[in-house]
């Protein structure tokens, strides 16, 4: 199933479109701009004169008449799938790669100590490290080190962690934009 992806007037990602979505907009004049190498041509019917309607789209379009969403500043919504792909399915305390099924979200200042569940203090861990770890801070137990530092993934982050299927032009499109702390492309 190919996505879109739909940004707002000024270039920022917006959402994931679905097919239709796009048709709809595409159909209703509500793409201003449209970006990519790649065309992607959807059939739709056929009119009485025995012609068929067709409808190109590149990967990413501009939403016609969208602003940018006062969200885009506030912090993204945090859940175990993308916190999983944020840290590329790796436990940060044995550094093992690991099925979604087998991991979880480890709290780095646990919420029995006045943790928070923010980006910034979570990373995925495997079951067992996170129950050996328990309700302590790593440096309150013995030999568990965190691998890597916890951090807040910035909008283009969190749209390539959002993506099924992501094409390669949304992914430079998206991946042009990255800090250089972001783990999406390591």
């Amino acid at each position: 199933m190919v996505q879109i992806l739909g940004l707002d007037i000024a270039g920022n990602p917006a959402q994931w479109l679905t097919a239709e979505q796009a048709i709809t907009a595409a159909a209703t004049g509500g793409i201003a701009w449209q970006w990519g190498a790649q065309v992607i041509v959807f059939h739709g019917g056929w009119n009485r004169a025995g012609e068929r309607s067709i409808i190109e789209l590149r990967p990413i379009v501009a939403l016609a008449g969208r602003r940018p969403d006062a969200w885009l500043r506030a912090e993204l919504p945090l859940t175990n799938g993308l916190l999983f792909r944020r840290d590329r399915y790796t436990c940060a305390y044995c550094g093992n790669r690991f099925l979604p099924r087998d991991l979880s979200r480890d709290h780095v200042i646990p919420r029995v100590q006045g943790g928070h569940d923010i980006w910034t203090n979570v990373v995925t861990a495997c079951r067992s490290c996170n129950q050996r770890k328990g309700g302590r801070r790593p440096e309150q137990t013995r030999n568990m080190q965190l691998l890597f530092v916890p951090y807040a993934p910035c909008l283009w982050e969190h749209f390539i962690l959002s993506a099924r299927g992501i094409l390669a032009d949304q992914m430079e499109f998206l991946a042009a934009r990255l800090p250089r702390h972001s783990r999406a492309l390591n």
